[in-house]
C-alpha cells in the first residue's frame, strides 16, 4: 500500500523520491540527505521514536530544489545557501523556468552565429 502525499516519508524513501541510484553494495546514498541537513538550517526533518527521521511535503520540496540546484546546475554549496537564505519562497519551477529562457537564448545566440560564419565562408 503506498502512502499518500502528504504523509510522513522515511529517508530512504525520500531517497527514492530524490532518484538516488543505489551503489555498488545496494545501498541507497541516504548520507548525502543527512549532510544536506547540516548544511541547509532550512532542512529540518521530524525526529520520532528512536530517532529516526521523517520528512513531510514541504521538505522533500525543499530537498529537491537543493538537489537541482547542487546536482543539476552544478552550484556549490555557499551558493545554494544564499539562495535559500534569499529567498524563502523561491519555487523550484521558477528556477527551472529561468534555466530554460537561459539555454532557449544560448541556443539562438549559437545558431546567429553559425549563419553568420556560413554567410562569412559564401563571400
Amino acid at each position: 500500500m503506498d502512502k499518500s502525499d502528504s504523509a510522513y516519508k522515511t529517508i530512504g524513501e525520500v531517497a527514492k523520491i530524490l532518484d538516488f541510484k543505489v551503489n555498488e553494495k545496494g545501498i541507497l546514498p541516504t548520507h548525502v540527505i543527512r549532510f544536506w541537513e547540516s548544511q541547509f538550517k532550512q532542512i529540518k526533518p521530524k525526529i520520532f521514536n528512536s530517532n529516526r527521521r521523517y520528512y513531510d511535503e514541504k521538505t522533500i520540496n525543499l530537498l529537491k530544489k537543493v538537489k537541482y540546484l547542487l546536482k543539476d546546475k552544478g552550484m556549490t554549496i555557499n551558493g545554494v545557501k544564499k539562495i535559500l537564505n534569499y529567498d524563502d519562497s523561491l519555487k523550484l519551477d521558477e528556477i527551472a523556468d529561468k534555466s530554460i529562457r537561459t539555454d532557449n537564448l544560448k541556443n539562438k545566440l549559437q545558431k546567429i552565429s553559425n549563419k553568420l560564419k556560413n554567410l562569412k565562408k559564401l563571400k
